[in-house]
């Protein structure tokens, strides 16, 4: 701000905006490399995804395949991708939300965050 109520300096608030934007380009990068787990059934199931949300694996316990019940190992994948994407959300919150509030405060009229 120039002292004495004059109009911030435009240059430099582009400049701020500019760097929250490579800040946020590199934590999503970096969300995509970084991989977390969820499990179900006791571990039983284990599904592993990015920090942005791709499942990358998916391991299934022999002792969690019943022929005669497919169902519950359909529940156990299930449940096992849902942590996995719940913790890959709150990876997500850690990472970018600090970058999010500080795109959403910027107050630069005419930009979109």
């Amino acid at each position: 701000m120039i002292p004495g109520g004059g109009q911030p300096n435009m240059q430099q608030l582009l400049q701020q905006a500019q760097k929250m934007q490579q800040d946020l380009a590199a934590a999503q990068e970096e969300l995509a490399r970084t991989e977390v787990e969820g499990q179900a059934g006791g571990g039983l199931v284990r599904a592993t995804v990015t920090g942005s949300g791709e499942l990358r694996a998916l391991v299934i316990d022999p002792k969690a395949v019943d022929p005669e019940d497919t169902e519950t190992l359909a529940d156990l994948v299930v449940a096992a991708v849902q942590a996995a994407n719940e913790n890959a959300q709150a990876l997500q919150q850690q990472k970018l939300g600090p970058l999010a509030q500080g795109l959403g405060g910027s107050g630069i009229p005419g930009l979109p965050f």
